[in-house]
């Protein structure tokens, strides 16, 4: 029997992906107007430097365990308490830039001051934007009747704290909020599965994880004999890891529910 459900947020939940997508409109728009560049470009080489740089720092591989990618550095502060947060924590303002100002350069214009402008300007514009899918808060309002819920997300406790701090009807619904940056490791690391586990006092077999990530979310479940629910609204294919269940929309996860609990009881 069913009892609780493991939500993922980014890309789950939130629609983070089209938050940084706005973001990085309105932050290259200001360049077309400066330079008459196109923006969508802009983003192109933008995005290439980042995931470049990001690469290249001493702390790729701790943000690779712990979950966080190249786009929330162009905009996380990683005030956290960890010397490998601090270290983060001290690279963004250059990363920032960096990516911003070879971005421009890829396109012609070599202006260091007006890449920093843009680096500072994309923060402020990913906070204008949070997104929440449609089907996200009537699902939760209609699951909490039945289920508990519980939040596993990748990440830095700041950023990710942020985040639901910009969607502040999100964090009630859940009875506990699990993120990778306090725990130490990231999702897959099945030993996040257990502590959110241990947290609800259940048993593998009493929960579902949905999220959309194949990788982090799909594969730490499976690897904790955890029912997994792949959320799969953009039809991508599937790899070699298989999910318990597959949806394109949160709605579809009571007939997964109902099926489970018919054959369990």
């Amino acid at each position: 029997m069913i009892k609780a459900i493991f939500f993922d947020l980014d890309d789950t939940l939130l629609w983070d992906q089209k938050s940084v997508q706005k973001a990085f409109l309105a932050t290259c728009k200001i360049a077309q107007e400066r330079y008459g560049i196109d923006p969508g470009k802009l983003e192109d080489e933008v995005r290439q430097a980042a995931r470049t740089l990001y690469q290249s720092y001493e702390t790729y591989p701790f943000t690779q365990m712990i979950g966080i990618n190249p786009f929330e550095g162009l905009w996380g502060e990683f005030c956290d308490k960890n010397d490998q947060f601090k270290a983060l924590h001290d690279i963004v303002p250059t990363y920032r830039k960096d990516a911003w100002t070879q971005g421009l350069k890829a396109l012609g214009i070599d202006d260091p001051d007006f890449g920093s402008e843009l680096g500072e300007t994309f923060p402020k514009e990913r906070r204008k934007v949070p997104i929440v899918y449609k089907d996200t808060f009537p699902v939760l309002e209609q699951l909490t009747k039945d289920y508990r819920l519980l939040l596993l997300t990748n990440g830095s406790p700041d950023l990710q704290t942020t985040k639901l701090s910009l969607t502040p009807e999100l964090p009630p619904y859940f009875e506990h909020i699990v993120i990778s940056g306090n725990y130490g490791k990231g999702k897959p690391d099945p030993g996040i599965f257990q502590y959110a586990l241990s947290l609800m006092s259940l048993e593998a077999d009493e929960v579902l994880m949905v999220g959309d990530n194949l990788n982090t979310d799909i594969l730490g479940a499976n690897r904790t004999k955890i029912k997994s629910v792949w959320v799969n609204r953009y039809q991508k294919r599937r790899t070699d890891i298989t999910p318990t269940f597959e949806i394109q929309n949160l709605p579809e996860l009571f007939s997964i529910l109902e099926k489970v609990n018919v054959k369990n009881s």
